[in-house]
């Protein structure tokens, strides 16, 4: 997901924001009825192959006889679409996604569809009954497009599912380029992984003056392939202590916002999760200084803060 800075940065409205000022009604609710509809188109790429608006009582003919793809993190994958899409129309960024998960295709697919840019590639998946019918029958089908977001999903430089490579991935893509936020979701089963591991240093390669900015999102769904994960089940406060991940910081000092989002309810999903660029390019500024480290947000689920 990318877009073109159309206006200036606006320093004091994109500080309050860091600050944690909460949505409008209007606004929230908008992006939770986005947020809703990202969510039925990616389940119905999981699961459905006919009736995709379900005006029929639901038959066994009308789901997928192998069923992929995965929905545990596809909702929270569309929450963090959602609140970047918001904040590129409302702030002007450059901004691109890189999203880690496994399977999480459909969700990609989902939002490339529902704001038009699938349907402008790929003219036959227009953006109706028929469409959507198109849409979810093709997902991981024969014939059709792979359940990771593969080279065919617009925009994609990432595939996801590898399991370790999206945060290197996506500080290439901040490197000699200044304006861009690179917004990276991590799953916490690929945060598990020893190439996960080693690139949380890469923001030792980053000069704030001549590269964009890394946003590491990771995202606590609490499960990978074949059992719990460890981040999942630790506390908060050793979460932010994990010597290779640490607290949040920023590279100006300006305060950074901890809170967690939540994948059950968006109305809670803080706009300090904003990718705030924090550094001045200018000789008063934070010159060629870097974070001890990376600028870390995480969302869990609320059923595990417990464990």
């Amino acid at each position: 997901m990318t877009a073109t800075r159309t206006a200036p940065l606006d320093t004091a409205s994109t500080l309050q924001v860091a600050a944690g000022e909460p949505l409008g009604s209007d606004e929230l609710q908008r992006i939770d009825a986005y947020w809703r509809a990202a969510n039925y188109l990616s389940v119905g790429q999981i699961y459905l192959m006919g009736d995709p608006l379900l005006r029929e009582p639901l038959q066994p003919a009308q789901v997928k006889p192998r069923l992929l793809g995965h929905w545990g993190t596809t909702p929270g994958l569309n929450l963090l679409y959602a609140h970047l899409s918001r904040i590129i129309a409302a702030r002007g960024r450059e901004v691109i996604y890189v999203t880690g998960p496994g399977h999480g295709g459909p969700g990609l697919v989902a939002n490339t569809w529902l704001e038009g840019t699938y349907s402008e590639i790929y003219p036959r998946i227009p953006q109706d009954a028929v469409g959507m019918r198109r849409l979810f029958t093709q997902f991981s089908f024969p014939g059709g497009v792979p359940s990771h977001v593969a080279p065919e999903t617009p925009g994609s430089i990432h595939e996801g599912g590898e399991l370790g490579y999206s945060l290197s991935h996506a500080y290439g893509a901040a490197l000699d380029n200044p304006d861009l936020v690179v917004a990276c979701v991590i799953g916490d089963g690929e945060a598990e992984t020893g190439p996960l591991a080693a690139s949380w240093h890469s923001n030792k390669f980053l000069d704030p003056v001549g590269d964009g900015a890394v946003l590491p999102i990771l995202h606590l769904n609490g499960y990978k392939i074949a059992n719990p994960t460890i981040l999942a089940r630790i506390g908060d406060d050793e979460l932010r202590n994990l010597s290779s991940i640490g607290s949040p910081a920023s590279a100006a000092g300006q305060p950074s916002c901890a809170s967690r989002w939540s994948t059950n309810a968006p109305s809670t999903a803080p706009t300090c999760g904003e990718p705030a660029r924090t550094c001045p390019r200018s000789a008063t500024g934070c010159g060629r200084a870097r974070p001890d480290r990376p600028d870390v947000r995480w969302c869990r689920r609320r059923s595990d803060r417990e464990h």
